[in-house]
């Protein structure tokens, strides 16, 4: 997911919305979705995996990124 600015208005890439409608979460709050360290978080963001904006010194998860995250993530069990 990439954040493209035009002169006039900011979008997101992936799914070309406005960035005025998108929601973004904290480093804490997509912790808090995860159920994981605020530094697991840190890491899927400095490697690439999950996208963020950086605000100052810290960063903004676009909420629909994390939602595809855990989506793309997900390992199903086989039942025998």
């Amino acid at each position: 997911m990439r954040v493209m600015c035009g002169r006039f208005r900011c979008v997101m890439a992936a799914d070309q919305r406005p960035l005025s409608e998108v929601a973004f979460l904290t480093v804490a709050e997509v912790a808090a979705v995860m159920r994981v360290s605020k530094m697991t978080v840190y890491r899927l963001v400095h490697s690439g995996h999950l996208p963020a904006i950086r605000v100052g010194r810290s960063f903004r998860v676009p909420e629909n990124a994390v939602h595809e995250y855990l989506r793309d993530s997900y390992v199903g069990v086989e039942t025998a």
